[in-house]
């Protein structure tokens, strides 16, 4: 590999090539121990602090290496923006001529036979005359993209209940036997990665390959020289959820609509089918009905509490084996009814083993409810093994990287979590001058935060440093609940003191149109959640303060936290020590992220939890975050704050 310090110098090819660039020691530390890994095919996990270029550091190594590599990121927007904009970056200042290819899970491609399916169906009843527009509109698409890459179609939502009806699923894919086999656009996405240099997916696509070998993923992993996995810290949630199984009341009903739609063409004359698909219908409606609570998750055990719901379940079963038994005898009329009953015996072989591995000590059994759906979870108590194994199963270079990995810098936590054992590990601090930048306020006066009218409490702690702040505020809460209540409590305020500063809440719209108000209107107040922790960049004088309003510890009601510090427990180790902390100071160097994101950036992180400074854990968790000036004092908030623009 050639000299990295002809490429990351101050005169060198990236500073010549793209405009605004500068050197950074670190970010050329990080990629000279990334070269290193390539070529001696080792696992590296790495953590560089906000303003590395930690992107540009695996890339130029990655693209120099002259093997193949697949890099995988946290999300869909990450990838494109890989894609389409850093990669054909540094491709064109280091001027080698590598391939790349853009690969994604099956139901972000349009599926030609169910899109030709749903236009020539008289069965389909959309909800909107909205949902026909948007099915004329794909139908045009379809015809000239080259990809079939539904992002590449912006004037349907990506959330719209069209796409379901046009696109595949692993369980409905008629494969080779597809009459539209040879257009098939998720085939030819995969065609392009197989011969492709760099290949960009996403985390929840890595490992759904690697557990279920659907995605094409299975083909380029023996050829494939180097992984690199960028917002790493995401891995250890996907991969339990990949290792783990799950089936949902959701898909038994697409299974009873496609059943429906192909007995309707294939099998008109065998009225037991229809009558079959009938009961399951009701059986769902039935079991979905026996927990009343709707958006949370419990244990099996808690589950069979709730009167009728596992006698419910038995009956889904019972029904599901009728339909399978009639689906069986009507297979040889058509492929699509061949199709419905294997995805039929799919689905009531997941619901017995949930039911069955409810005792096991391997693995948390758990029930996830929704507003029109109900969904069985199978997750290991632990990703290490199974990872661990996918590591040995050939030489090669695996990378890990993210800006939150450490905990004090030591990787232990995350390591021992996905099972890296033999792992080299690095560490750079952000480039960025935190201790002038930016202050992290704690206030007094709070009460603990589980104490009634906490939420209050912040809404009157957080107000004056608002004003201060002129708005331009990210409020980042560790629950729904929490983030309705602040904006709620906000709302109130801000009539009452008369302050004008907009006030948006997630959810109001996509979070990228939100996030681009946030920025256009400069002084504007976000109350969000999970979905603003992370992967947001805002830039500039619109975000000058960071409120969080508590410390993000995952509820131990979960029952997979649970059921992993009962694992602990009977070890004879602190689960709270090595499992809950650590969690829970990855989760606020996220959040604590959003604030520094440039060089002359300023602002205050304003914690509201007195446990950050009365508890002996604190001081780990404070010792974690960039090293900013620390104050308990509003008067030295508010004056930093009225320097901020300075």
């Amino acid at each position: 590999m050639s000299d990295l310090n002809t490429v990351f110098s101050a005169d060198g090819l990236l500073a010549r090539n793209i405009p605004d660039y500068r050197p950074r020691t670190q970010q050329l530390e990080m990629a000279q121990a990334i070269a290193q890994a390539i070529e001696s095919q080792e696992v590296l996990v790495t953590e560089a602090g906000t303003g590395t270029g930690k992107t540009y550091a695996y890339l130029v190594p990655a693209l120099l290496s002259g093997g193949k590599v697949i890099l995988s990121t946290g999300t869909k927007t990450l990838q494109d923006q890989l894609f389409q904009r850093d990669i054909p970056t540094v491709r064109a200042a280091l001027k080698i001529p590598v391939t790349i290819a853009l690969l994604k899970g099956r139901a972000n491609y349009i599926c030609h036979y169910h899109l030709e399916r749903t236009l020539n169906s008289d069965h389909i009843h959309f909800a909107s005359r909205t949902e026909v527009k948007y099915l004329n509109l794909i139908e045009r698409y379809a015809g000239t993209s080259s990809h079939g890459d539904k992002s590449g179609l912006d004037k349907v939502p990506e959330q719209a209940a069209i796409w379901q009806h046009v696109t595949s699923t692993r369980e409905n894919c008629l494969g080779s036997d597809c009459p539209h086999y040879r257009q098939c656009f998720v085939m030819e996405a995969r065609k392009r990665a197989l011969s492709a240099d760099i290949v960009v997916v996403n985390h929840h696509l890595f490992f759904a390959d690697v557990m279920l070998r659907d995605e094409g993923l299975s083909e380029l992993l023996p050829a494939c020289n180097t992984v690199i996995f960028d917002e790493a810290h995401q891995l250890p949630e996907v991969a339990s959820l990949f290792f783990g199984e799950s089936v949902s009341t959701g898909q038994i009903q697409v299974l009873v609509r496609d059943t429906d739609t192909e007995a309707l063409l294939e099998a008109k004359d065998f009225a037991p089918l229809f009558d079959a698909t009938a009961a399951v219908g009701k059986a769902v409606l039935d079991l979905h009905l026996t927990i009343t609570e709707k958006h949370t998750r419990m244990s099996s055990a808690s589950a069979a509490r709730y009167p009728g719901f596992s006698e419910a379940r038995q009956v889904l079963q019972e029904k599901l084996v009728l339909l399978a038994g009639l689906l069986e005898t009507q297979a040889v009329r058509s492929q699509g009814l061949q199709n419905c009953w294997l995805r039929a015996q799919t689905l009531l072989n997941r619901i017995r083993q949930w039911h069955e591995q409810s005792e096991s000590r391997e693995f948390i059994c758990w029930v996830e409810t929704y507003s029109q759906s109900l969904q069985f979870n199978t997750t290991p108590l632990s990703v290490a093994e199974t990872f661990s194994k996918q590591l040995d199963a050939s030489a090669r270079a695996w990378i890990f990287t993210s800006a939150t990995l450490s905990v004090k810098k030591d990787f232990s936590h995350y390591n021992r979590m996905m099972g890296l054992f033999e792992a080299k590990t690095a560490n750079w601090d952000s480039p960025f001058d935190f201790p002038n930048q930016a202050l992290l306020y704690v206030p007094s006066q709070l009460p603990d935060p589980n104490t009634p009218h906490y939420t209050e409490s912040i809404v009157q702690a957080v107000l004056p440093v608002i004003k201060a702040s002129q708005g331009r505020a990210f409020i980042l809460c560790t629950s729904l609940r929490n983030m309705q209540q602040i904006h709620e409590l906000l709302q109130v305020a801000f009539q009452r003191e008369q302050l004008e500063f907009p006030l948006l809440l997630q959810g109001q719209e996509a979070r990228s149109a939100l996030l681009n108000q946030f920025r256009q209107l400069g002084n504007a107040v976000l109350v969000g959640s999970q979905s603003f922790w992370e992967g947001i960049d805002v830039k500039g004088n619109a975000l000058s303060l960071v409120i969080i309003d508590r410390l993000p510890f995952a509820s131990p009601d979960d029952p997979v936290l649970s059921a992993r510090i009962e694992k602990f427990t009977r070890e004879g180790r602190n689960a709270f020590m090595e499992y809950q902390l650590p969690h829970a100071i990855i989760s606020l160097k996220q959040g604590a992220g959003r604030l520094i994101r440039d060089e002359k950036d300023r602002g205050v992180l304003m914690i509201c939890d007195p446990r950050l400074v009365s508890k002996p854990y604190g001081k780990q968790i404070w010792q974690s975050l960039p090293p900013m000036k620390r104050t308990r004092d509003p008067d030295e908030v508010l004056r930093f704050l009225e320097n901020v623009d300075q």
